[in-house]
């Protein structure tokens, strides 16, 4: 038998294994053949030596995970069942502490998850980057962060924000007001995130003097977006046409992201998203980069996870 010692000091034992030790619990269900015994900031482990790798290999990976953000037990089972390992883990980690830019209060707009920090720095070296996956995984808002940032860094000129306004169920012609408050509903979003980032007043000056642009798709025809940070939110509701419509706007210094979720497609039947095509053409094209969120990256209430994995297995069940 084997035995190998770790001092914790690059996590608090409290936060990694949780309240009433419920990470730590997990821990050892899924090594039940492993001793583990936790002394204040030390833990031993002992077993048969082609045991302890694995164990050390994910309590590195929980203690890198615990620097993105509090680690609660549905995270710290899906990565005791990942085939991810602690230097892929430590490789993302690497990129920074996960911050993107700090508010007007101060407070650090962060990378919390493995696809955010990935996006973070495909979005550095592709000018543009398609960003795909799951309600909740933080698409707009890191895609709005770092427009933010741009902006600050005088790296663009201007910010521009857009989604198509597709009715998700709904009839646009029932809201009331003029077409702007029509649409307002559906950005809503995209004006969400950049509440928490601007202050109230920078934000409605931004607004008034068009530094920041928030519009439907149908508003970028026939423009050339340069020197811009563009974002393109809920690409999946793009047809084919207004798609590459869109992309062709790109000007000079122009980043652009493209956000969508291929599992919320809310078009007409027998209107086909534009999005799928996009992501296969351009897959191989220098200079545009594409990354995959999933359940993982979910960062609402712990439900959403759920929700989302059944509806894929029924989906899946029908096929």
């Amino acid at each position: 038998m084997k035995e190998k010692k770790f001092l914790l000091d690059q996590a608090h034992p409290v936060e990694l294994f949780g309240p009433n030790n419920e990470n730590f619990t997990l821990l050892k269900k899924a090594f039940p053949r492993v001793k583990f015994v936790a002394r204040g900031n030390e833990l031993k482990i002992m077993g048969d030596e082609d045991e302890l790798d694995p164990v050390e290999d994910k309590l590195l990976m929980m203690v890198k995970m615990s620097k993105l953000g509090p680690l609660d037990q549905e995270r710290v089972a899906e990565l005791l069942s990942s085939q991810e390992t602690s230097a892929q883990t430590g490789d993302t980690l690497a990129k920074g502490n996960g911050s993107i830019i700090s508010t007007e209060r101060g407070q650090a707009v962060k990378a919390r998850t493995l696809h955010q920090h990935e996006l973070v720095d495909v979005v550095g070296k592709s000018d543009l980057v398609f960003a795909i996956g799951p309600a909740g995984t933080g698409k707009t808002y890191t895609s709005v962060a770092l427009a933010v940032r741009a902006l600050k860094q005088k790296t663009v000129k201007r910010i521009i924000l857009t989604r198509p306004a597709v009715e998700a169920g709904e009839n646009l012609g029932f809201l009331p007001g003029d077409l702007k408050d029509k649409i307002d509903p559906y950005l809503r979003p995209l004006y969400d995130a950049l509440d928490d980032m601007l202050s109230p007043e920078k934000l409605r000056m931004y607004l008034e003097n068009r530094v920041i642009e928030i519009a439907p798709l149908a508003f970028m025809r026939g423009r050339t977006l340069n020197n811009a940070f563009v974002i393109l939110d809920e690409a999946q509701n793009c047809t084919e046409a207004q798609l590459k419509m869109f992309l062709t706007r790109m000007g000079p210094e122009a980043k652009v992201i493209v956000n969508g979720d291929l599992t919320q497609i809310d078009l007409p039947k027998k209107t086909m998203s534009g999005l799928p095509t996009a992501l296969r053409i351009l897959r191989d094209i220098e200079g545009i980069g594409q990354v995959f969120f999933d359940t993982r990256d979910v960062i609402r209430h712990r439900l959403v996870k759920r929700i989302i994995t059944a509806y894929e297995n029924d989906t899946n069940n029908e096929r």
